[in-house]
Parts: C-alpha cells; structure tokens; sequence
C-alpha cells in the first residue's frame, strides 16, 4: 500500500472512503480503517493521531468480527497492526492473522487477490522465510 508512507495518497483515500459507512462492502470498510490509522501518522496533534487511531482500529475490529473468515480483511489488520507503534497497542493478532493467512492461502481463487496477498507476504515482517516460500 503506497499510502503508507505518502501523504496525498492517504488524504485522496480518506476523501474517496468518506461516504463508506459499516453498513457497506465490509472489505471497503476494513480498507478506511485502514486509512484512518495511517491519518494519524500524517496528523499534527496527538489527540488527533490518537482519534484518527482509534477510529480507524475499531473499523477493522468491527470488519472482522462480522466477517472473521475473509482473508483480505485478515490482511488488512496485519499490515496495520505489522506497521502500528507498540505505544498504541494494536499489535495482539500478528500471530493470530499470519496463521489464518498460512491456513487459507490456498482457498483464494482470485488471482488478483493472491497476487495481493503474496506481494504483502513477501514484504512482511511476521512471516518467517520459510513460511513465504511455502506460500509462494
């Protein structure tokens, strides 16, 4: 996600996610949880990173508790909680989402999608060399 580290790129996708509310697509939901968390590392003041934060952490909660087998959002989560300062907390499912992912690579028949969740894997600080090389 190039947003992580570009600022106009999170503020185009916190304005283009700013009418998806928890009644639509749950993925997209995940997606501006996702955002919202990377709008606090770009925020100024503290209470505005720690609102951007949290706003965005209980969207991806919320995402996962009615949808907890869609791998995409278990992604999601795990890039969030892979690049979250420990400070914040939001770090207690690596190992949870890593094993789900590992568990279910195989039943993704999206080719875009698998193609996503490789290059993820292959940049992630959770999954073990051996473990990216059985999922490639």
């Amino acid at each position: 996600m190039k947003a992580v580290n570009d600022k106009e790129i999170t503020f185009q996708l916190n304005e283009d996610l700013s009418e998806i509310t928890k009644a639509d697509n749950k993925v997209l939901v995940a997606y501006k949880g996702a955002v919202l968390t990377l709008m606090a590392r770009f925020s100024k003041s503290t209470k505005e990173k720690k609102l951007f934060f949290k706003e965005g952490a209980k969207l991806i909660e919320f995402t996962i508790s009615e949808k907890p087998t869609d791998i995409e959002i278990r992604v999601i989560r795990l890039g969030v909680q892979e690049n979250s300062p420990k400070i914040v907390g939001y770090q207690k499912n690596k190992e949870e989402d890593k094993q789900f992912i590992i568990d279910h690579f195989k039943e993704v028949s999206s080719k875009e999608l698998k193609t996503y969740i490789k290059g993820f894997i292959k940049q992630s600080k959770t999954f073990s060399e051996e473990e990216k090389l059985a999922l490639n």
